[in-house]
């Protein structure tokens, strides 16, 4: 009936408006956004019944787990894992495995009725909220301690271990009702894998470097789309996992030159689905479930974060943490996380788990996120006495670059010169193909992007990065770069290349720091060189050339206030000649016979320059 909003319509504005409203108020609190979308969920689901389709919902928000762990495997980079190696996959395999079973062990005894739905409960609530943990950490500004190195470590593997548990699912599954192994299956999972590893290895750099080349922003974004969407339809039409699927083309292009490009693009649909699946998590769960087990729910919330607390305590201890780091590391990881949303939503849609059980094991996953900020809190407390001490320590390996170059021009691969030799690592955008693919074979690394983007630019690592220097080609396009850095990120200096004289002048009006022409010096330079030449001492090269400088320095002033015309008379337009004080009284005498010739041959000319100007034709 015209007039009447699609009751699909109508049912997103209703998600939106709660994500609106829930998501900042959660964080303003301190509780996280992932709360607050729960909590809209629940209330516009279960509780006010305004939304009703909760278990559609989540099918289609599971696409941002997808995006989610394509960008997972973006920062999946093999060196900063091998440095990272013993506290990920030691200590990060250690946690898991050690809370997995023994969760799995209290879940078979007192929640779940058989084994596989004990193991699902165990592995799934031993994972913690990678979300929440990093935001409390990056708000207490103790990302780089020792404490918090191992607590992303301890992340970074359980981010890496759902892919496992994900894929074991469908296995599963398949036992339940089976007798044998698919063995086709099983192929037909291997080949869908290969598939991936070599579409991801041969032909995605190529397709997204002729996109590129296009220009077009929007089909950069319909590419990424393209990746991550074909990547987890494959591997879904193969009987496995969607987000195993993300995740491998993640990786795979985590050393491609588009990672920055392809995360910017991805990261606005990543951060909608995703908050749109934890709110589908809200409206599916069974209100009766929870009302009719409410005080059993909270004893096996304080018993699980309990039990957690301890083996993660005990693990760090392992890994030569001391005892503060160790407290602190278990305060922060005691909770149950987002990906255990994602395995009990993925258990129940196979049938591994009841409605019953999962919407009990979701209600502890949500308390215990909400216990989160006090338990970080009561381990503070219980250090506040403790002598040891809990000191920064610097991680070069897994921090972004301290510097941030946007234009790989003439001038920047000069400049990046002095910084790679001083051992300043350097990380460079630029969004020339070619020249990307020119500089790759001397062994230069060049991220694709459009450093004119503020999500390009947080991409890359701006806000990690100690100063910003601007070496594009193009007055404008440098200026938009300056005035984007300057408004949004004002406490990075700014070095900056000049194309001319005329864009230094403009550069004198903008928050740069330092800025040069990029002819100037090396003008100077050949310079000095050429008078060295003539027969000139260094000695006198110098003091000529630093006089240049100066005039060149005070005639800009001068431009600055009253254009680019003015100052004129500052320039060396002609060679200077010493002039004598007073002239001579008695004219010159020749001394020898080429000098008389050299005197009679200047009266002549001077003769004939006068019969010229008298003469009347003039």
């Amino acid at each position: 009936m015209a007039g009447e909003a699609p009751e699909a319509l109508t049912q997103a504005v209703v998600l939106l408006g709660g994500a609106v409203l829930a998501a900042p108020v959660f964080k303003k609190i301190g509780l996280g956004t992932v709360l607050g979308y729960l909590s809209a969920g629940i209330l516009l689901g279960p509780l006010l019944g305004i939304v009703q389709d909760g278990e559609d919902i989540l099918h289609f928000a599971e696409l941002g787990i997808v995006f989610l762990l394509f960008i997972v495997g973006l920062e999946m980079k093999p060196s900063r894992l091998w440095a990272m190696r013993r506290d990920i996959f030691g200590l990060g395999s250690l946690q898991v495995i050690s809370c997995g079973l023994v969760l799995s062990f209290l879940a078979w005894l007192f929640i779940a009725p058989n084994g596989r739905m004990a193991l699902v409960a165990g592995f799934g609530l031993a994972l913690s909220s990678t979300a929440f943990a990093l935001q409390l950490l990056e708000s207490r500004k103790e990302v780089n301690t020792t404490y918090g190195q191992k607590t992303f470590s301890v992340l970074l593997f359980q981010d890496l271990a759902i892919i496992p548990l994900l894929a074991v699912l469908p296995l599963l599954s398949v036992y339940i009702g089976s007798t044998g192994a698919d063995w086709n299956a099983f192929l037909i999972g291997v080949g869908a894998i290969a598939t991936v590893v070599l579409a991801g290895r041969y032909l995605l750099n190529p397709l997204l470097g002729i996109i590129a080349r296009t220009g077009a922003h929007e089909a950069m974004i319909a590419t990424a789309l393209l990746v991550v969407i074909g990547s987890a339809t494959l591997m879904q039409a193969a009987g496995l996992s969607m987000a195993l699927g993300s995740f491998l083309a993640g990786v795979l292009l985590a050393e491609s030159s588009y990672k920055h490009e392809l995360e910017a693009n991805i990261e606005p649909f990543r951060g909608i689905l995703l908050g749109l699946f934890f709110m589908a998590v809200g409206l599916s769960l069974d209100v009766d479930v929870l009302l009719s087990n409410w005080l059993s729910i909270i004893i096996c919330v304080f018993v699980a974060m309990a039990v957690k607390a301890l083996l993660i305590y005990g693990s760090s201890r392992l890994f030569d943490a001391n005892h503060p780091d160790g407290v602190r590391t278990a305060a922060m990881l005691c909770q149950h996380g987002e990906f255990g949303f994602v395995l009990f939503a993925s258990a129940a849609s196979i049938g591994i788990l009841d409605a019953q059980t999962s919407s009990f094991l979701i209600a502890i996953v949500v308390l215990s996120m909400a216990f989160t900020p006090a338990c970080v809190w009561l381990g503070g407390f219980l250090l506040e006495n403790d002598d040891e001490e809990h000191d920064m320590e610097e991680d070069f390996e897994g921090a972004q670059s301290p510097v941030l170059m946007i234009g790989f021009s003439r001038m920047g691969q000069v400049t990046s010169q002095a910084l790679l030799a001083s051992g300043t690592d350097v990380t460079v955008i630029d969004n020339n193909p070619n020249m990307i693919k020119q500089a790759a074979h001397f062994g230069f690394r060049i991220y694709f992007g459009n450093g004119c983007r503020k999500d390009v630019l947080i991409s890359a690592g701006i806000r990690q990065a100690s100063m910003v220097c601007v070496m594009t080609h193009t007055p404008e396009i440098t200026n938009q770069i300056i005035d984007l850095v300057a408004k949004e990120f004002p406490d990075k200096p700014i070095y900056a290349r000049a194309y001319d004289r005329a864009h230094t002048l403009q550069l004198m009006d903008k928050p740069v720091k330092f800025h040069t022409r990029e002819t100037f010096e090396s003008a100077l330079v050949i310079g000095a060189e050429m008078l060295r030449g003539l027969g000139r001492t260094s000695e006198e090269a110098e003091d000529l050339i630093k006089e240049v400088r100066k005039l060149d320095e005070n005639r800009l002033k001068v431009q600055y206030h009253e254009g680019i015309y003015a100052g004129s008379d500052m320039y060396h337009s002609r060679p200077v000649q010493p002039e004598p004080l007073v002239n001579p009284t008695h004219p010159a005498e020749a001394l020898d016979d080429r000098s008389r010739e050299l005197v009679e041959e200047d009266h002549a000319k001077d003769n004939s320059d006068v019969a010229e100007k008298t003469s009347p034709a003039n």
